[in-house]
């Protein structure tokens, strides 16, 4: 057997798993989704309303996140997104300064995903942009900081 065949990580006591990083999401994936496509529904009626600080706090509110919810993931980004584009931009600052700091967190991730997204800064890149810009100065760098070393993703 040659050597270079062999997983030395499995004889590693010190092996840092993906697990380890942060704690798993409690629900099982068909609970996420479904409170997911709740919460889609919940942000339309909400937006139908005009009121888009309560429908951006609806979709930011227990965001799925760890292993196996990736379908729950992209349909909550499309509701942050849809929130996003619908939103005047001389009204993202009040917006943006009703949110919680946790809230404002799980934003900025969602505009970082957004922006990674292959295709999606094409279609709604300055929007995302504008917003980052407004977040960042509502919430400061700090919160840049905290959602790069946070193990949570969105």
């Amino acid at each position: 057997m040659s050597f270079r065949k062999i997983d030395i990580d499995a004889y590693d006591e010190d092996v840092l798993l993906e697990g380890e990083l942060c704690e798993p999401d409690p629900r099982d994936p068909a609970q996420v989704l479904s409170d997911a496509k709740q919460k889609q529904a919940a942000v339309r009626s909400t937006l139908a309303k005009g009121d888009v600080p309560g429908a951006l706090g609806i979709a930011l509110d227990s965001t799925p996140y760890g292993p196996n919810v990736d379908e729950a993931k992209n349909l909550t980004l499309q509701t942050v997104v849809s929130i996003l584009n619908s939103t005047k931009s001389s009204e993202i600052n009040n917006v943006v300064k009703a949110l919680s700091q946790d809230a404002q967190d799980t934003l900025m991730k969602y505009l970082y995903k957004g922006m990674g997204m292959p295709g999606w800064g094409d279609v709604s890149g300055s929007v995302l942009l504008g917003w980052h810009e407004k977040l960042t100065e509502v919430a400061g760098t700090g919160c840049i900081v905290r959602v790069m070393t946070d193990r949570r993703t969105v």
